[in-house]
This record gives C-alpha cells, sequence and structure tokens, in this order.
C-alpha cells in the first residue's frame, strides 16, 4: 500500500482499493473525517453527471460546474482532515517535559483545527445535498436516482461530519461551531426531504 506521507496530497493519489484498504487498517488515519468527506465528493460527482447530462435543463451546466468544484473542494477537505486528525494525534502525544501551559496551547490549536475542518465538510457536503435537490427536480428522470441518491450521499455526510465537530472540540450544544455544524445538518436534510419529493 502507498504510505500516506510520500505525497502533497495522498490520499488522492491512492487507488479505490487502496483508499479502502488505508480506511480499514488498524492505523488512526485516515478516520471518519475523511470518509465524510470522500463520500460528499462523490456525491456531487454524482450531481455533476446529473447536470451535465441533462442538456435541456437550462442552468444544468452551471449546477455540474458548482458540483465538480464542490468535489475538488471536499477531496481537498479528504486530505486536510487527516493531516489536521493526524497532528491532534501528535499533539496528544507531546512530552511531559513540556510546560503544560505550552503543551495545553499547541493542544488547544490542533484540536480546534481538528474541528474546523470537519465544520467545513459539513458545510460543503450541505451544499451538495441543496445542489442534489436542484438536480433531483429538473433532471432527465433516469438520473433523478442518482440526484436523490446524492442528496442522501451528502447529508449523512454532513451528519458523520457535524459529529465531529464536536467531538474534536469537546464542547457542548452551544458553541458556535457545533451550532453551525447543526445548521448544515438542517441545511442537508431539508434537501433530502426536497430530492425524495421528485424521486
Amino acid at each position: 500500500m502507498n504510505d500516506l506521507s510520500q505525497t502533497p496530497a495522498p490520499l488522492l493519489a491512492l487507488t479505490v482499493d487502496e483508499l479502502l484498504e488505508a480506511i480499514a487498517s488498524d492505523e488512526p488515519l485516515p478516520a471518519s473525517g475523511t470518509a465524510a468527506a470522500l463520500v460528499a465528493a462523490m456525491a456531487a460527482g454524482l450531481v455533476a453527471k446529473v447536470g451535465k447530462v441533462t442538456s435541456e435543463w437550462e442552468d444544468g451546466q452551471a449546477v455540474a460546474a458548482q458540483a465538480r468544484a464542490l468535489r475538488l473542494r471536499l477531496a481537498l477537505l479528504a486530505h486536510a482532515d487527516t493531516e489536521a486528525y493526524g497532528a491532534a494525534l501528535a499533539a496528544m502525544r507531546l512530552p511531559r517535559e513540556l510546560p503544560q501551559k505550552q503543551r495545553d496551547e499547541i493542544l488547544g490549536r490542533t484540536l480546534e483545527r481538528a474541528a474546523d475542518v470537519p465544520l467545513a465538510i459539513a458545510d460543503a457536503a450541505a451544499d451538495v445535498a441543496d445542489l442534489a435537490a436542484n438536480a433531483a427536480a429538473n433532471g432527465r428522470p433516469r438520473l433523478v436516482p442518482d440526484a436523490v441518491a446524492a442528496a442522501e450521499l451528502a447529508d449523512g455526510a454532513a451528519r458523520a461530519a457535524a459529529l465531529l465537530v464536536g467531538v474534536n472540540l469537546a464542547t457542548g450544544p452551544e458553541d458556535a461551531r457545533t451550532l453551525l455544524a447543526a445548521e448544515s445538518v438542517a441545511r442537508a436534510s431539508s434537501a433530502r426531504a426536497r430530492a425524495l419529493e421528485s424521486a
């Protein structure tokens, strides 16, 4: 299997089989944030397909372009999540000889970054779900199931990423980032419901 540290965006260089093997391995990375980002990226790919193929849909090409941009963003977030979570794990293993204040500052920064990335994943996944609902309502009938599936996948990815925001911050439900993550989940869930109406 490829060493995940040998390329600038190593996850993007893996084959599907290598990626699935890496996720299933006993190594801590990649983990669930990366998986959520990749699921949302695949959902974006399905939306791009519907928009691209439905030539009679006036906004189809624009939706396809937006979906492609989200797919790329989510792929990069998958890599960023692996880096951020890896940094947090490393910070948790800092030598005990370091002054406690210095350890706390480093750990706090890395845990915040480890929460910021899944927050961005949840937001992008909700955007994908919105596009998927639009594609389900306007795509060619034979492609509507792809759009609905994209909405389902994006909704699940948003929920998974939002969960990680709170876990990585170890905060309560009133934390601003936890609230933002919940807003992304609500948006994705609403979009999923709209997509299902078109099924």
